[in-house]
């Protein structure tokens, strides 16, 4: 396998991920800054290494393998980091929610490809706003800058748990034939 630019910007992604909780335990003023910017540098190699295999032609099998893995760890990695850091139910019931997503579309995806029916649980738009919104409410959340951009954390991560459950529901809508048929064997 030849490394190529989208690849090799979702392994810096999964290298960022260390640097990330590094910088988030620094017992120094500028790290939760610091700890949002390697967050931010990560989340934008997220969306650089999707463009560029795109517009390059440049997609591969290690490619859809690893995206979506590094994507996946360094958003678990940021929940489990709030959810220690504000120790509030109000955090850990949106981070359970997010991550138990991530799970159950996983495993249906690849239960999905399986049966060869992957296509029928593609990525919506939904799941990109989706997306987009949690990263929003995380980069708030650890950086917490002032009491504004918590609040507004928690109201981005409160909106992404809606779209995650409105997502997830789409997913498990689109497969709900093959799920609920008859077993053949």
């Amino acid at each position: 396998m030849r490394l190529n630019i989208p690849n090799i910007l979702s392994l810096i992604r999964l290298f960022l991920i260390p640097v990330f909780v590094i910088a988030f335990y620094l017992p120094y003023q500028w790290a939760p800054f610091g700890a949002a910017f390697v967050f931010w540098v990560a989340s934008v190699t997220d969306w650089l290494d999707g463009m560029l295999a795109r517009k390059l032609g440049q997609t591969s099998r290690f490619g859809a393998f690893i995206d979506p893995v590094a994507d996946k760890v360094l958003v678990a990695t940021a929940l489990i980091l709030i959810t220690e850091y504000y120790h509030s139910i109000w955090i850990t019931i949106p981070a359970v929610t997010m991550i138990a997503r991530e799970i159950i579309i996983s495993a249906l995806r690849e239960w999905m490809a399986e049966i060869g029916k992957r296509a029928n649980v593609a990525v919506s738009w939904v799941g990109k706003v989706k997306t987009m919104t949690q990263m929003l409410s995380l980069l708030a959340l650890v950086w917490r800058y002032d009491d504004w951009m918590i609040w507004l954390g928690y109201l981005f991560i409160y909106v992404a748990t809606v779209l995650t459950y409105w997502s997830m529901i789409q997913y498990l809508k689109a497969a709900k034939d093959d799920l609920l048929s008859p077993d053949n064997h």
